[in-house]
């Protein structure tokens, strides 16, 4: 079996997101492999060739490659140089609810009938983006979830949850109880998972009817929230490092960034001028 390491940079209920990278010594096809689980891999550095049976796909920054669950494949690296890989495994429901039908495995599977997908640049973009914020800890769970789910839905060309249509709930009732969630425990760092099940409904259809009710996504509203909480503690606090994880921020560099991003100023900016004398 080839060598290669994995870093792993996000798990929740209802996606993960594992960075692979491989030095691409072997030119021969390895041994057979098998995934537990469907994955959606965007190959961003290097090239290397993905073969189910007897057919072949070419794995490069232009596609999607799927490995899918119980399937067997291998792998070869016909140059060198190595490869890179962000490898994102989806909940089989949340996997299923995404999949248009036509990519569906015949037999209703959470996989698909086919190996990969030709992606198109924004779809790129977005895989970047999620790598490079999840590696740098500037994005929490409930956006990386997010844009996880925005990357596949994307990729695939799905518009809306394929289930929606199915819930009976009103989505400005949704809206509000997620709302109501959130604030329960502001400083929770809360996956899509958490809150929807409190619901009784998907993380893709949360994600859709929060998106259409209030006009920006679920993590951002859950970001405004903490930030006007920040703004109403910032006086009380010697600490904003405490503040920042009070707050469920990775640190206080991400609390600050965000902070000076929305209100043009930092968190100790504010801070000294609140304290400043008349």
């Amino acid at each position: 079996m080839a060598e290669f390491k994995t870093r792993l940079l996000l798990s929740t209920d209802t996606v993960g997101c594992v960075d692979v990278v491989c030095p691409g010594r072997w030119r021969e096809a390895s041994a057979e492999e098998c995934a537990t689980r469907t994955h959606l891999v965007f190959p961003y550095r290097g090239i290397y060739v993905h073969r189910v049976g007897l057919a072949d796909r070419v794995a490069e920054a232009n596609q999607v490659v799927f490995i899918n669950e119980g399937e067997p494949y291998r792998v070869s690296h016909p140059i060198d140089g190595g490869d890179a890989t962000v490898s994102i495994g989806v909940d089989a429901a949340t996997l299923l609810e995404l999949t248009p039908a036509d990519y569906r495995h015949r037999r209703g599977r959470p996989s698909f009938n086919r190996s990969g997908l030709r992606i198109d640049t924004q779809s790129q973009a977005l895989a970047a983006e999620l790598r490079h914020r999840l590696t740098r800890g500037t994005i929490d769970h409930l956006a990386a979830e997010t844009l996880t789910l925005e990357l596949v839905r994307h990729t695939l060309g799905s518009k809306a949850s394929h289930t929606a249509r199915h819930c009976n709930g009103r989505p400005k009732k949704i809206a509000d109880r997620a709302k109501l969630i959130l604030l329960s425990d502001l400083g929770r760092r809360w996956t899509l998972n958490d809150v929807a099940a409190d619901i009784g409904i998907s993380p893709v259809y949360l994600t859709d009817v929060f998106r259409r009710v209030e006009g920006l996504p679920l993590y951002r509203y859950h970001l405004r929230l903490r930030l006007a909480r920040a703004l109403s503690v910032l006086a009380d606090y010697d600490s904003l490092t405490r503040l920042a994880l009070d707050l469920g921020f990775n640190s206080h560099s991400h609390f600050s960034a965000v902070f000076k991003q929305t209100y043009k100023q930092t968190p100790s900016e504010f801070q000294r001028a609140i304290r400043r004398p008349a």
